[in-house]
């Protein structure tokens, strides 16, 4: 199946005839509008004065909180706890760009005024901002209606980790923080509503860049207290990325479709960049411990996990994701019999966390692969042969995680032993101890992971006790749709039921089908739109989690046996032959045994149309075929919290190389090695793609960006202090390789590839800033890991030379 073919996405991008969402215009007569955001990170809203903004020039409307409280309902959370979360601000602002009130007017400069006239009574309060904040008894409470700021707190045990931990040679222990740091696509956000005073009731039209998961239809139905069958969302053909971030848009949806009911025009948002490093959505930052049972040869037995997630100012839907999406593997690569995790969400005065590439796995094994790197130290082992000895087996596949994973496939030894070997290991090493005597800091560092793919959405629900979970009303997914149709000329239309934002679906569709169908490529179109009136779609639809390559593809291959079956019954009445002597290849149907004897793919798909009176008894004149590709194996949380939290299981296996300047203390990454296993390869230039995509992604969130706020509550807004990688920070060498294991799971043996190395890459940099830091005694234990956090650690009192027991 591995097929190396240029992207046809690529000529309109390239010619500038991309069709983004700004690019079109969906209604006629439709406004423009402004919001207006709060400035405190926690201030009770004493009242609201729109009158002023009403009555400037243009504006056609102005919803402010009271009319949001009154009209909306609040979004449906994944949890019980009572924080109520709304498209504006009700009672709280709880961050920094909260939105309070949106203007309508009849363009952006007159919205944009008219928002400056809104006069908004805060009543300014403690700022809740970091998690130790958050858990402390006093802390200001963001939400009156809880108890606390604990969003959810969840245990779990699995084996007899009492005992493991007590039979345990020695105990490692490791206490570490991932930053928060966020997605920022090239374009923002955008949104195009109209409400819709149809005779059957209201619905709601709008166009938006949006990715999915489609779960959010729902929510959103929740809110206007409407079916979601009265709401039409519809997403263009080119998204400017998304990189998981644009989940979170959709309480712009509800905003937009109410401001639009007001003005009784449909309403255009697009927003800019302050706006969304401000208030779009950012990856959670983790507080974590870890504990490691060890026995004296290496093995890691039991593990024991407390992870706090810092949420922002409301546990916005889909979260607490971050906690739960990598469940299944949360013991990574390694097999450990015994596991207890303690999952904790708190809210703070930050923005909303959801969605970022590699969401969730970025967290855990920042955690776990800086702790089996510590094991190694403190066994006196290579980190290499320490993860060696601890490896899932080749020959224990499909393995039973203990928290309920189950790994399909995978050869960790064999991809570690092409890594070592691509690297030429030992020589770096050698380098490295050359490198010491002369007083210079030379780093390796290594991270193996396993990389979750097709996510099963069911895990959402182990947020929610077994024993509140309502029996026969289980949540699970890792469905995807596709339509496939031919016309009487032989075109072949493929429509997909992904939202793609620059991966290349097109393109692989395409390939698929076309080699199913044995047609050349240019006979297969795929329509990338997004109307979920007429798409088919589920719950679980969309492009999040690296579900294109496991689900959809094996979609496109049961719809299109389906259909080449009909072809070969057609092709064969002309040929006067059976049907299970057709076969389909270059463009014709032809016989298998005299592939002389054809007649062209069109001739029979045109029987079907034009003479369906000739096809044999039975077989219906039929020449579209939808497939919902649903693997057994995504099932819902069990009563005993276990899950197979996704479908497929790659690995990762990756070696970074950095120098730190002596006088500056510049982090300089100078090398990459990475081996991936993503099943079968679909195609080796997009694989590609998605490896470089991800290293520059994490490079960001290791060395770069982070979302800082002061005490105050105050966040970095802008690129002046939040910085992005550009192509000057990504000149690493980079040596990039595969192995292929093919998931026994999927049609096409393929497993996800979109964000591996975002989940390896920083803990692999901060594993080897670690080692080049060693010997000055320092200790990594957060990120990110540029000059001035390197200077603090070197300098600082606290440093310390001692391990802990």
């Amino acid at each position: 199946m591995t097929r190396t073919t240029a992207r046809i996405e690529d000529p309109a991008l390239l010619t500038g005839r991309g069709r983004f969402l700004d690019d079109l215009d969906p209604f006629a007569g439709t406004l423009t509008a402004a919001i207006v955001r709060s400035p405190h990170p926690h201030a009770r809203i004493r009242g609201v004065d729109l009158s002023r903004a009403r009555r400037h020039p243009g504006v056609a409307a102005v919803v402010g909180p009271e009319e949001v409280a009154a009209e909306l309902k609040p979004f449906p959370l994944a949890v019980k706890t009572p924080m109520p979360y709304y498209p504006t601000a009700v009672d709280k602002a709880r961050f920094v760009g909260e939105p309070v009130a949106i203007v309508v007017a009849a363009d952006r400069y007159a919205a944009e005024d008219a928002a400056e006239l809104v006069d908004v009574d805060y009543e300014p309060l403690p700022p809740v901002v970091e998690i130790d904040d958050a858990l402390e008894p006093d802390a200001p409470l963001l939400h009156d209606t809880a108890d606390s700021n604990v969003a959810t707190d969840r245990t779990f045990t699995f084996g007899d980790v009492d005992e493991v931990f007590a039979g345990a040679d020695r105990v490692v222990v490791g206490e570490y923080d991932f930053p928060r740091y966020s997605s920022t696509p090239m374009e923002c956000y955008s949104v195009v509503a109209e409400w819709q005073d149809e005779a059957d009731g209201p619905a709601i039209e709008a166009w938006a860049n949006f990715h999915g998961p489609f779960s959010m239809v729902a929510v959103l139905a929740g809110a206007f207290g409407l079916p979601a069958s009265r709401i039409r969302l519809r997403i263009p053909a080119d998204n400017g990325g998304s990189f998981g971030i644009k989940a979170g848009i959709y309480p712009y949806v509800a905003l937009l479709a109410l401001a639009s009911k007001h003005a009784g025009r449909p309403v255009r948002w697009t927003e800019d960049r302050v706006e969304h490093l401000l208030g779009s959505s950012a990856g959670s930052d983790r507080r974590m411990r870890f504990e490691a049972a060890v026995s004296a040869d290496g093995r890691v037995r039991g593990l024991r996990a407390d992870l706090v997630d810092n949420v922002g100012g409301y546990l916005r839907p889909p979260e607490p994701s971050t906690l739960y999406r990598c469940f299944g593997n949360i013991t990574g690569a390694y097999r450990i019999d015994a596991v207890s995790i303690r999952s904790r969400a708190v809210v703070t005065n930050k923005t909303p966390t959801g969605l970022n590439r590699g969401f969730g796995g970025q967290q855990l094994y920042f955690g776990l692969e800086r702790l089996m790197d510590e094991i190694a130290l403190r066994c006196d082992l290579d980190p290499g042969e320490l993860r060696r000895r601890n490896f899932v087996r080749g020959a224990d596949f499909p393995y039973a995680t203990p928290t309920g994973g189950i790994y399909d496939s995978g050869d960790y030894h064999a991809a570690l032993d092409m890594l070592l070997k691509n690297a030429d290991y030992q020589a770096l090493r050698q380098e490295q101890a050359r490198a010491r005597e002369r007083g210079e800091y030379l780093g390796i560092g290594l991270a193996t992971i396993v990389d979750p793919s097709a996510t099963n959405i069911g895990y959402v629900g182990l947020a929610t006790p077994a024993e509140q979970r309502a029996k026969g009303r289980g949540k699970s997914g890792s469905t995807e749709h596709v339509r496939i149709s031919v016309d009487p000329n032989g075109l072949v239309s493929v429509l997909l039921g992904t939202v793609p934002q620059g991966q290349g679906h097109a393109t692989v569709a395409q390939q698929v089908v076309a080699d199913a169908l044995g047609l050349p490529r240019e006979q297969v179109r795929p329509v990338v739109e997004m109307d979920t009136a007429t798409t088919p779609w589920t719950i679980s639809s969309g492009s999040y989690s690296s579900r294109f390559a496991p689900l959809l593809t094996s979609a496109l291959v049961e719809a299109s046996e389906r259909l080449a079956e009909t072809i070969k019954i057609a092709g064969a009445t002309l040929l006067g032959a059976d049907a299970s002597a057709v076969e389909l290849a270059e463009g014709a149907a032809r016989l298998r045994a005299d592939p002389a004897r054809s007649v062209p793919f069109r001739h029979a798909a045109g029987v079907v149309h034009w003479d369906p009176g000739s096809l044999p008894p039975g077989v219906p004149a039929r020449l579209y075929e939808e497939a919902a590709f649903t693997p057994p194996e995504s099932k819902a949380p069990s009563r005993t919290d276990q899950i197979n939290s996704s479908l497929c299981y790659g690995f990762v296996a990756e070696l970074a190389v950095v120098r730190i300047d002596a006088e500056t203390r510049e982090v300089r990454l100078e090398q990459v090695f990475t081996v991936h296993d993503a099943g079968t390869i679909l195609n080796p230039v997009l694989l590609e793609g998605q490896v470089h995509g991800a290293l520059a992604h994490a490079l960001g969130g290791a060395l770069y960006e982070e979302m800082r706020y002061s005490e105050a509550g105050q966040p970095t807004a802008t690129f002046m202090d939040y910085l992005c990688p550009t192509s000057a920070e990504t000149t690493y060498a980079l040596d990039s390789d595969h192995l292929e294991t093919p998931s026994p799971l999927t049609r096409l043996g393929a497993k996800g590839c979109g964000e591996g190395s975002c989940m390896s890459l920083p803990v692999a940099i901060a594993n080897a800033v670690a080692d080049a830091l060693r010997p000055e005694g320092v200790e990594i234990t957060s990120l990110p890991l540029h000059g001035n956090v390197v200077h603090q650690l070197l300098e600082s009192g606290a440093l310390t030379t001692e391990r802990k027991n």
